[in-house]
């Protein structure tokens, strides 16, 4: 049984045996209430839990509370890679736009392609609506930026501005400790100074 949940915690991203032993030892010695807590969570959110209709990210609804809500701005589109992503972007409570979750990247050798990540829904999602910004914040990785270009051609398909987060230097970064690629990609990107 121990091994069975050792396997299980390991599953998770960041989680080895160790760690996994560690938090198996925890709940059954210290915290038994605290592990059935999280057994019904988890068993709950499993059964609960699927993708928004419109956007895709992760909501116990048809539609998720950032769709539904009349007050975004439904001609802004900000393109994320993960539910995640949104997370974060909206704790920095700037952005009042909507959202379209991939759940991943282009990568062909992976066999993820554009069907994979709703490519085929963003398409027709821009074709119906009234986006004139499309958004792209995929991650500075190179499959990032792969899927962020063929957004931006699909994009183009209907004549729609096309956008890209900033990446570089972050705010109290110092340049000692910024690795190189990050200073050219900083460097290229690089506005006017008002």
């Amino acid at each position: 049984m121990i091994e069975k949940l050792n396997k299980a915690f390991s599953k998770l991203p960041g989680v080895g045996s160790k760690t996994a032993q560690r938090f198996i030892y925890h709940l059954l010695e210290r915290d038994r209430l605290g592990g059935l807590e999280l057994a019904k969570a988890l068993t709950d959110a499993m059964e609960k839990v699927k993708n928004c209709e419109k956007c895709r990210t992760l909501t116990e609804k048809n539609i998720c509370e950032i769709c539904s809500n009349d007050v975004r701005d439904d001609s802004q589109l900000c393109i994320v890679e993960t539910p995640s992503d949104i997370h974060v972007i909206e704790q920095s409570g700037v952005y009042t736009g909507k959202y379209f979750v991939l759940s991943g990247y282009l990568s062909p050798i992976d066999g993820i392609g554009a069907s994979e990540l709703g490519l085929d829904e963003l398409e027709v999602l821009l074709s119906n609506q009234s986006v004139s910004e499309l958004i792209l914040a995929t991650n500075a990785t190179i499959e990032g930026e792969v899927t962020a270009h063929y957004i931006h051609n699909l994009a183009k398909k209907y004549q729609i501005k096309t956008t890209r987060i900033a990446h570089g230097i972050p705010l109290g970064g110092e340049l000692e400790y910024t690795d190189i690629n990050t200073i050219a990609h900083a460097l290229s990107g690089r506005k006017d100074y008002n």
